[in-house]
């Protein structure tokens, strides 16, 4: 288990409960009291730290190495079922996005995410979860696939944002994105978008339109990263922190702006603390979200979306 600078007073008094535990195991001395005392501060050192996050430790968590990626959750929640979908049948299929049929018990969903690698090989190889044109292109067929069948779309964002390179330019990542926003607001099944590590920028508002849209606990959605933040208004990166409360990036943020419909709680420390729990939880929000949306006609689906996104941002003097 990997700790965050703020986790580190956890760390110390984890391993001092490992070593008391050892010291009671070879020894023949009682530390049963001892061992309690501990797990009591340890448990209430946890509530107060994770209670109390600012929004820059929140982007810290999303980031988290040991935090479970898109695969993990396709993977866990749909189990052999699950059956990748490649290409956008026009260039290249595209390493950071990723998109598929599954099932969750016997419903039927498209699922299309963004991919982060675990290594600095699966990192290069999957872009650092920053799609092309082409992956957005893919995303956008998978899309209509669903569409044609009648099967509704899971959407599962973690991006640093769109890549920035020169080539995804020379092709299109602009008019990509836009085109995906525009067929997204006018697709005639069920979305359900939800946030599960970084949501920056396009590269996430590219599958981020839904009918519903739920945020991880420990999770981030903006339209720049506050290290970008940071070195534009700035022009360093020392301010990121500040950067980070001035966006009001944070689920809590996204919810009171009604910019997000839901907060998926997370394990106390985490998705990563407890992964089966936090799979378990998002799985059953997929399901509640679609027996929310299921038995409205695609014209009333589509009108309620519109509806939806054009309120954003209304205000009133």
């Amino acid at each position: 288990m990997e700790y965050l600078e703020f986790e580190l007073p956890i760390k110390e008094l984890e391993d001092q409960l490992q070593k008391c535990r050892v010291i009671g195991e070879e020894s023949e001395v009682d530390v049963t009291e001892t061992c309690s005392n501990i797990e009591k501060k340890l448990v209430a050192t946890q509530k107060d730290i994770y209670k109390n996050l600012t929004p820059w430790q929140r982007v810290q968590m999303s980031r988290h190495p040991d935090r479970p990626y898109v695969l993990d959750y396709i993977r866990a929640i749909c189990g052999e079922s699950f059956l990748e979908l490649h290409g956008d049948r026009g260039f290249k299929d595209d390493k950071a996005m990723i998109g598929g049929l599954g099932k969750i018990g016997d419903q039927s969903f498209m699922f299309i995410g963004q991919q982060k690698g675990y290594n600095t090989k699966t990192r290069q190889y999957r872009n650092f979860g920053m799609a092309n044109p082409e992956g957005y292109r893919k995303a956008l067929r998978l899309m209509k696939s669903a569409e044609k069948f009648g099967i509704p779309v899971v959407t599962l964002i973690d991006t640093p944002g769109a890549f920035p390179g020169l080539e995804a330019e020379e092709r299109g990542q602009g008019e990509a994105i836009a085109r995906n926003i525009l067929e997204m607001t006018r697709l005639k099944v069920p979305i359900i978008t939800i946030i599960v590590g970084e949501g920056a920028s396009g590269g996430a508002l590219g599958i981020g339109v839904g009918d519903v849209v739920l945020m991880l606990e420990n999770t981030w959605y903006s339209v720049i990263s506050p290290e970008s933040c940071s070195s534009i208004l700035w022009r360093s990166w020392e301010f990121k922190e500040q950067a980070a409360d001035a966006l009001k990036l944070t689920a809590t943020d996204m919810k009171k702006q009604k910019l997000v419909d839901e907060i998926i709680k997370e394990p106390l420390g985490g998705a990563h603390r407890d992964r089966d729990k936090t799979f378990s939880t998002v799985s059953n929000a997929i399901v509640k979200s679609f027996e929310e949306l299921k038995n409205l006609s695609p014209k009333d689906l589509v009108a309620k979306r519109m509806d939806k996104y054009s309120h954003m941002g209304v205000f009133k003097g």
